[in-house]
C-alpha cells in the first residue's frame, strides 16, 4: 500500500479527470437523449425516423470508434474544442442513444389515458411531453438511467488511450514505475471506481425512494 499512499496525489488527479469526463459526457447524454426520445415519440414521421436512425447508428457503433473519429476526425474538419471536450462529446452522443431508449420505455409505461387527458385539455404535443409525460417517465426510469451512468463511468477508461490523464491512465503509469506492487495498485484503482459507482447507485436509490413516496 505504500505505493498508493506515496502517489495518492496522482490518484486523486486521475479520478478528478474521470469525474470531469463523467459529468461532461453524462450531462450531454441526458440532454441529447431526452431530445431524441421526444423525437422518437413525435407524431411527425420525419422526427420519428431521425430519432430511430440516431439510436440505431450510435448504439451499434463501438465507442472506441466514435472516440477515434472525434479525436482525429473533428480537428481535420476544423472542429476542435480540445481533446477533452472532443472525447467527452463522443462518449456523450454514444451514451445518449441508451438514455433515449430508457426514457422512451418510461413514456411508454405511462397509462395512455394520461396523454389522452392532456390532449382533451387542448395541450399540444410539446406541452404534453414536458408537463405530463416526461416528469412521470423520469420517475419510472431512475434505475435504468443509473445503469447507463454506471456503464459510462467504466467507459471513461477508454480516454486513457488518447492521453487524458484519468484514473486508468494513472494506473498504467504506476504499473510501469512499480511493477512489483501491481496487485495493490489494481485494487486501489478498482476501489476508486467502485466508490463512484456506489455513489451513483445511492443517488438513484434516494431519488427512487423520494419519488415513490410522492406518488
Amino acid at each position: 500500500m505504500d505505493t498508493l499512499i506515496d502517489n495518492y496525489d496522482l490518484l486523486l488527479k486521475g479520478f478528478r479527470e474521470t469525474l470531469k469526463l463523467l459529468l461532461a459526457s453524462g450531462a450531454l447524454a441526458m440532454v441529447v437523449g431526452t431530445l431524441v426520445a421526444v423525437a422518437r415519440l413525435s407524431p411527425v414521421p420525419i422526427l420519428r425516423a431521425a430519432g430511430a436512425t440516431y439510436v440505431t447508428l450510435f448504439r451499434n457503433t463501438p465507442l472506441v470508434v466514435l472516440i477515434i473519429l472525434a479525436y482525429y476526425g473533428l480537428p481535420q474538419l476544423g472542429i476542435d474544442f480540445g481533446f477533452f471536450w472532443n472525447i467527452s462529446m463522443a462518449m456523450g452522443i454514444y451514451t445518449a442513444s441508451f438514455v433515449t431508449e430508457a426514457i422512451r420505455s418510461g413514456v411508454n409505461g405511462i397509462p395512455l389515458g394520461q396523454a389522452e387527458a392532456a390532449r382533451s385539455l387542448g395541450m399540444p404535443f410539446g406541452m404534453t411531453m414536458t408537463q405530463v409525460l416526461l416528469p412521470q417517465a423520469f420517475r419510472l426510469v431512475v434505475p435504468p438511467l443509473a445503469s447507463v451512468l454506471i456503464a459510462l463511468t467504466k467507459n471513461t477508461s477508454l480516454a486513457a488511450g488518447f492521453g487524458i490523464a484519468e484514473a486508468t491512465f494513472r494506473l498504467k503509469g504506476l504499473l510501469n514505475d512499480n511493477a512489483t506492487d501491481r496487485v495493490a495498485i489494481f485494487v486501489g484503482i478498482a476501489a476508486g471506481y467502485v466508490i463512484i459507482v456506489e455513489v451513483i447507485s445511492l443517488g438513484a436509490h434516494l431519488f427512487e425512494r423520494k419519488w415513490a413516496v410522492s406518488r
